[in-house]
């Protein structure tokens, strides 16, 4: 008689354990490597329609991580009038719930000069959680601060001429602005001097004393949201 086939047996393993499972899944994490945050979007409105536009744009295009939008607001440009545009378009994104702009940046970058109102649109724009780059005398302090320090008291004037010393191809009276690949390339820098410089004029009592700016605010928060989008 010919003996039976045999039925094929199912080899049955017993279940991993908890301590294994969570080995893997840690494994597993460590392969994938950390979640990259995404892309945060900046909104910047400016008074400037040349020199503020360049310097930002060089600043998206070392930063490739972010998005940054410049929007000009005009001649009419003083602090209350930007301050009053940046408030209006926070509510508009603000409002829109479950919206990826509901979470962008919104910014005011003003100068002071002889502009009235300044310290008034400062309040108005911290009220509303907007930030503030403000420069007093103007941006082009923070652009001198690239390459040195800058700390006696001045009018818009004088450092148009010390920038154009330093950045000959400027011209602060036309329409020729700064190299600002090369000069965003020394940010770190000039944030460091920018904070020092703002640090003095706090320890005088003079937190918008001249000179002094916070644009170093706004350039550390678009490079920490660069280094967080990286993969």
């Amino acid at each position: 008689m010919a003996p039976c086939p045999s039925t094929p047996s199912t080899t049955r393993f017993p279940p991993l354990s908890r301590s294994v499972r969570s080995q893997r899944r840690t494994s597993d994490l460590k392969r994938r490597g950390p979640r990259r945050e995404p892309k945060r979007r900046f909104v910047l409105f400016c008074e400037g329609a040349r020199t503020e536009p360049a310097y930002f744009n060089a600043i998206k295009r070392s930063c490739g991580s972010t998005l940054i939008a410049v929007e000009i607001v005009g001649a009419a440009g003083v602090p209350m009038t930007i301050a009053k545009k940046a408030i209006e378009e926070a509510k508009r994104r603000r409002r829109k719930r479950d919206s990826f702009e509901e979470d962008d940046e919104i910014w005011a970058v003003f100068d002071r000069d002889q502009h009235p109102d300044f310290k008034n649109a400062v309040k108005q724009c911290e009220q509303h959680d907007i930030g503030v780059a403000r420069s007093d005398p103007c941006f082009e302090l923070w652009l001198i601060l690239h390459e040195r320090d800058y700390g006696r008291p001045c009018d818009r004037r004088e450092v148009q001429r010390e920038l154009e010393r330093l950045h000959p191809e400027y011209d602060g009276g036309g329409s020729k602005t700064p190299d600002c690949d090369d000069m965003v390339r020394r940010v770190e820098e000039a944030e460091k001097r920018a904070e020092a410089q703002l640090h003095l004029r706090e320890e005088e009592d003079a937190p918008f004393g001249n000179p002094s700016t916070t644009v170093f605010r706004l350039t550390r928060a678009i490079r920490d949201a660069d280094e967080r989008a990286k993969p």
